[in-house]
C-alpha cells in the first residue's frame, strides 16, 4: 500500500474529497496551512477523484484529468509502488568463486497494474494532443458531389482504392454524408432481387442523393425520416485524440470528417478524415519517446485481454469470431459483415488454415468493368469473389501475428497504412486463433 496525499490549494471556506477508491463517497478534508488536505493508503493503480469546494464540484486544472462517457471531468492519479530492493545472498555461478554480496531485485508489477499504468500513459498522450496534430501537412483527399451518378461514383471509389468517400452537397455548401462500401453492397442486393429502387439502366444517371433517399425508405423502417434528419457525425480540429477515437468507436464507423472550427462563425471548412490508424501511428511515435510506464508493450498477447478469439483457445470475447470456407456463399459473408458490424472475416481452406481475409471494401472489385451486372450474387462463392479481387489487384499479403507476439509488435503492425486488423494464427498450422482490429486496440487502451 502507498500513502497518497491529495490537496486543494486554491482556497475556499470548506472542502470535501471523493474518488473512485471511496465509492465516490465524500470525505472531509483538513486545512493544513493555506490548503485543504487528505491522505489515503492506496494500492498501486490509476484512480479518479474530485473536490467539493463550498458546495461546488471542482477539479484541479493543473493535474491530469479525464472525461467519462457522460462528459463529467475528474482528475486522475497514478499511484506507483516504489518497491524496495530485496537483499538476498548471491549464489555461486557455475562453481566460480565470487565474493559475498547482495543482489538488488524488484518484483514485477501485477498485470492489472501494468495495464492501468500503461492506459494512464496513453491517456496522457491522447488528451494532450488534438486531431489537428495528426492530420498530414499534405495529402490527397477525394470528395464526391451528391449529384454524381451512382455508377460513376462506385467506379471512382474502386479506381482510387477507396472504401468510403465524403459527399459534398452544393446547396448546403458543406459535407453532408459518406458513401461507403456498405452502400455498394446494399445497392447490389436491391438490384439483383428485382426490387424497384434503381435499375441497371438507370445507374448512368441516378445521383448519389437519390440512392441515399431510396436506401432510407427500404432500410430505415418507420424511423427513416428521423435518420434522414440526423446530423453528420464529425469532429473539430481542436478535439483531443481521446474524444475523436471514442467518436469513431461508439458510432461504429471507420473514419470521421474533421472540420476546422472558425472563430468568426463563417463556417466549418472540411479538412480531412480522422481514422484510428492515423491516431495509432501518432501514438506509437510518442510512446517511443518515453519508456516509463510502457512495460506492458513487451507482454505477449496471451497475457493481455484484447481482441476477438476462437472458442477453442479458451479465451472469452465480447464478439463472436467467425471464419468461412472458400466454398461459402458470398452472400453469407456479406450478411455476417453487415450484421456483426465488422470490417472483415478470415477465410480458411478445407484444413482450417488461413487462406485470406475478405473485407467489406473488397466488394468494390465488382465495380471494375461492371462485373456486378454480369453475375448472380446468390451464386457467387467467396472463392469467386477473391478471384475477381486477385485479377484486379493481384494476390495480396495477409497481415498476421502470433499469440506470442508482443503488444508492441501488434501496435506497430496496425500502424502501417492500409492495415486495419491482424489475424492471430498458430505458427505451424496457420489455424485462426483470433483477430486484433484497430477497434479492439482502442477499446482496450481507453477501457
Amino acid at each position: 500500500m502507498v500513502l497518497q496525499r491529495f490537496s486543494w490549494p486554491y482556497g475556499g471556506r470548506s472542502a470535501s474529497f471523493c474518488g473512485s477508491f471511496t465509492g465516490w463517497r465524500e470525505c472531509p478534508m483538513g486545512l493544513v496551512g493555506a490548503e485543504f488536505q487528505v491522505v489515503f493508503d492506496l494500492s498501486p493503480g490509476v484512480y479518479q477523484y474530485r473536490f467539493l469546494v463550498d458546495g461546488v464540484w471542482r477539479c484541479d486544472e493543473a493535474k491530469p484529468f479525464v472525461r467519462d462517457e457522460y462528459g463529467l471531468i475528474s482528475n486522475e492519479v497514478l499511484v506507483e509502488n516504489n518497491v524496495q530492493p530485496v537483499v538476498q545472498p548471491e549464489p555461486s555461478i557455475r562453481g566460480t568463486n565470487v565474493d559475498e554480496g547482495i543482489i538488488l531485485t524488484t518484483m514485477p508489477p501485477e498485470p492489472g497494474v501494468q495495464i492501468a499504468v500503461f492506459r494512464h500513459v496513453v491517456s496522457g498522450i491522447l488528451l494532450s494532443n488534438t486531431i489537428y496534430d495528426v492530420v498530414p501537412i499534405s495529402s490527397k483527399l477525394a470528395v464526391l458531389d451528391t449529384q454524381v451518378p451512382v455508377k460513376q461514383a462506385f467506379k471512382i471509389m474502386h479506381d482510387e482504392g477507396l472504401a468510403l468517400v465524403p459527399l459534398w452537397d452544393d446547396h448546403q455548401g458543406t459535407i453532408t454524408g459518406m458513401l461507403t462500401a456498405s452502400d455498394f453492397v446494399l445497392m447490389l442486393r436491391k438490384l439483383q432481387r428485382n426490387i424497384r429502387v434503381i435499375g441497371n439502366e438507370e445507374l448512368e444517371m441516378h445521383p448519389i442523393s437519390a440512392w441515399k433517399e431510396a436506401k432510407l425508405q427500404f432500410y430505415g423502417g418507420p424511423d427513416g425520416a428521423a435518420m434522414q434528419r440526423r446530423p453528420l457525425i464529425h469532429v473539430k480540429d481542436s478535439d483531443n485524440l481521446v474524444d475523436v477515437a471514442l467518436t469513431i468507436i461508439r458510432n461504429e464507423i471507420s473514419s470521421v470528417p474533421i472540420f476546422k472550427c472558425m472563430p468568426d462563425s463563417s463556417g466549418m471548412p472540411f479538412l480531412n478524415l480522422a481514422t484510428l490508424q492515423g491516431i495509432l501511428k501518432f501514438l506509437c511515435s510518442k510512446l517511443q519517446e518515453q519508456a516509463e510506464g510502457c512495460s506492458l508493450l513487451h507482454n505477449q498477447l496471451l497475457s493481455i485481454p484484447i481482441g476477438t478469439w476462437s472458442p477453442h483457445t479458451g479465451r472469452s470475447s465480447s464478439r463472436q469470431l467467425r471464419t468461412l470456407l472458400l466454398s461459402s456463399p458470398l452472400n453469407t459473408c456479406l450478411d455476417f459483415l453487415l450484421q456483426d458490424r465488422v470490417s472483415s472475416i478470415p477465410i480458411v481452406d478445407d484444413n482450417g488454415s488461413l487462406h485470406d481475409v475478405y473485407s467489406l471494401s473488397d466488394i468494390m472489385a465488382l465495380a471494375k468493368n461492371d462485373v456486378y451486372a454480369r453475375i448472380e450474387l446468390e451464386q457467387v462463392t467467396v472463392q469467386n469473389a477473391l478471384d475477381v479481387q486477385y485479377q484486379v489487384h493481384g494476390r495480396r499479403h495477409c497481415h498476421t501475428c502470433l499469440p506470442t507476439s508482443t503488444l508492441l509488435e501488434v501496435l506497430e503492425g496496425l500502424s502501417v497504412p492500409g492495415v486495419r486488423r491482424l489475424v492471430v494464427i498458430e505458427q505451424s498450422t496457420r489455424f485462426v486463433e483470433g483477430i486484433i482490429s484497430l477497434r479492439d486496440i482502442f477499446t482496450f487502451l481507453l477501457g
